[in-house]
């Protein structure tokens, strides 16, 4: 390696080092949203929600304003925006929210949902237990879907000196776009030949 460099000339290396350059910052780009999902599960950052198989069986006279918000990436095609932008709830009940999104181009597009919570102290005691945002969305050309959310503010919020009294939580997701799976791919493809020919 030390030998092919010396053999460059200094455009050459130049050259070399933009490439490398361009490649290590297109690959980070491409990961940075997988990646930051990681993180933020992993540590808690970022107001990272809690997942659970059902609600608590203690509901209290509590209440928290829970808002709704919607965002998306630059390059997602994609109308996405919640039906409802608040909800006052009970802490410990289970509640229901729905987000729409629209697809208004002429192909198939694929998106995952990443999201937090905010302020970022209530997000451990903000609980999913279903979510479009645990799978992949693929939305047909002109389809237009409603996306559930179940969760429940934990009682435990209650007894966080830190998240005692939140008056509201605001919970937001911002759509990428993903590849579509390769056997969507193929199948969509091989639906198009197959009109083509008849």
């Amino acid at each position: 390696m030390k030998r092919w460099w010396r053999s460059l000339t200094d455009n050459g290396r130049v050259v070399a080092m933009t490439v490398a350059t361009v490649l290590g910052m297109g690959s980070l780009g491409w990961a940075s949203v997988p990646l930051y999902d990681l993180f933020c599960r992993v540590t808690g950052y970022g107001g990272t929600t809690s997942r659970a198989d059902a609600g608590v069986d203690r509901v209290l006279e509590e209440t928290v304003l829970v808002r709704f918000d919607a965002s998306k990436e630059r390059g997602m095609p994609w109308d996405f925006k919640p039906v409802q932008t608040s909800m006052r709830v009970r802490i410990g009940e289970t509640n229901l929210a729905f987000y729409e999104a629209h697809n208004p181009t002429d192909a198939p597009v694929a998106g995952t949902a990443s999201f937090n919570v905010a302020p970022f102290v209530a997000g451990p005691h903000f609980v999913k237990i279903a979510c479009f945002c645990f799978e992949e969305q693929i939305l047909q050309p002109g389809e237009t879907i409603s996306m559930p959310v179940t969760f429940f503010v934990d009682p435990e919020i209650l007894d966080d000196p830190e998240a005692k009294g939140i008056p509201e939580i605001t919970l937001s997701y911002t759509f990428h776009v993903t590849d579509l799976p390769d056997d969507y791919a193929a199948l969509n493809s091989n639906t198009d030949a197959a009109t083509q020919t008849n």
